[in-house]
């Protein structure tokens, strides 16, 4: 039965080719906005390398702190202080990372001036991490600790600075100060904010006093990044990093109340929008359905009156059929599995041209070092978002299909 309603659905849009061409142009380019944004928010927040272990990390980035006289300062703005003594010292994690955002430096190979991105880190960013090395390995915990002057490079660093040769045991110089690199990585996307860099170098060799007692650091401030070693101990981190937090100290002495959070990316997001002091991802997830479907609400509109032009078109085919004794069920599913199969083609066009579109954004250069691929975790989107199309944009015209009494629609519709 279901093989004869796939033949008779495609016998009907190659009837009316104009009516199919307008269907399959606003189903393909509905999707293939969403699919191109969907994988735009996979490629910044979504598992995969080098952050695969999102599932047991935690981050502290942002805060706001209150000042006696009423004053508040929010933002990324906490200093190594800070998260060396607070973060640093938790015990109920695996690792404990603290590095520095990434911060713009001027350096010069020959006569090439680059402009390169810079983070200060340690040695546990590594092993929270899985960089993937063309080259040597990482800095340790010991070469920070020994302020020795090496550095891990990115591939466009490489490229740039040493013309695409091996860069592994050359000199560089960065910032003042002249690094042998020891690793060589491949480029991470600037959305990744927490991995991202073009070089990495010991966080020692700040040119702040790390060991200064204050709250605030000036740019680039510093975050922590925290690996549970089970999604189980996440809530004791959280638990023991607040019993830190309740007795922390205030050394610069104007302020008085800070609030901070260990959060993972979704929280520490809807924080940020929300601006409230505790990040739910829940109502961000909310809100970003409610867009999607609003956003699928015009095309799916156009496609249902489109749809019910067809079933105007189509009465006296239905009139024979429920004489012949079709029940009304049967009509409105094949009528529905109809609409889902032009869904599901206008799906696999726009996966087409959404690949071809996420090729465009990564060759422009628009996003650096950008990677937005149609993975298999898109793909499965994309599918639930053509599914949840076409059964919505179908559920109308099959009800109305199967409400017409055989006279009425063999009469053309008319009392």
């Amino acid at each position: 039965m279901i093989k004869n309603y796939v033949k008779i659905a495609i016998k009907v849009l190659l009837r009316h080719k104009l009516f199919t061409f307008i269907s399959l142009f606003g189903i393909s380019f509905t999707l293939l906005i969403l699919v191109v944004i969907t994988s735009l928010i996979d490629h910044s927040f979504g598992a995969m390398p080098p952050e695969k272990k999102l599932d047991r990390t935690l981050s502290v980035t942002m805060a706001k702190l209150e000042s006696k006289k009423g004053g508040m300062w929010t933002g990324p703005m906490l200093s190594y202080w800070f998260h060396n003594k607070y973060v640093k010292s938790l015990q109920t994690a695996q690792y404990v990372s603290v590095s520095s955002f990434h911060c713009p430096i001027i350096t010069y190979s020959g006569n090439k001036r680059l402009v390169l991105d810079m983070k200060f880190t340690d040695g546990e960013f590594w092993k929270i991490l899985d960089f993937e090395f063309l080259e040597g390995k990482p800095f340790s915990s010991e070469d920070v600790e020994n302020r020795n002057p090496v550095v891990v490079i990115n591939e466009k660093t490489r490229d740039e600075y040493f013309d695409g040769q091996r860069a592994y045991g050359k000199m560089m110089e960065a910032d003042g100060t002249n690094y042998r690199v020891i690793g060589v990585v491949k480029n991470i996307s600037i959305l990744r904010i927490m991995p991202y860099a073009d070089i990495w170098v010991p966080a020692t060799y700040h040119k702040e006093d790390l060991s200064k007692k204050s709250l605030v650091a000036s740019f680039p401030s510093f975050f922590s990044m925290i690996l549970a070693k089970d999604k189980s101990d996440l809530r004791a981190i959280r638990d023991e990093f607040q019993q830190k937090i309740a007795n922390v100290e205030f050394p610069e002495g104007r302020f008085e109340t800070l609030t901070v959070e260990a959060s993972t990316y979704g929280e520490a997001i809807a924080r940020t929008l929300f601006r409230t002091e505790k990040g739910k991802v829940g109502p961000l997830v909310l809100i970003l359905f409610i867009l999607m479907i609003l956003f699928l609400l015009l095309p799916t509109i156009n496609l249902v009156n489109i749809n019910v032009s067809r079933i105007i078109e189509r009465l006296s085919e239905i009139g024979i059929r429920k004489s012949f004794g079709a029940s009304s069920f049967t009509l409105a599913g094949q009528f529905l599995l109809e609409n889902i199969i032009i869904t599901l083609i206008g799906g696999a066009i726009s996966l087409v041209f959404s690949a071809i579109v996420l090729a465009m954004i990564n060759d422009s250069g628009l996003i650096p070092h950008s990677h937005l691929a149609l993975n298999h975790r898109i793909f499965f989107y994309a599918l639930i978002i053509c599914f949840i199309f076409g059964i919505i944009s179908g559920v109308y015209p099959a009800y109305k299909m199967s409400r017409l009494n055989p006279a009425e629609a063999l009469r053309g519709g008319r009392e």
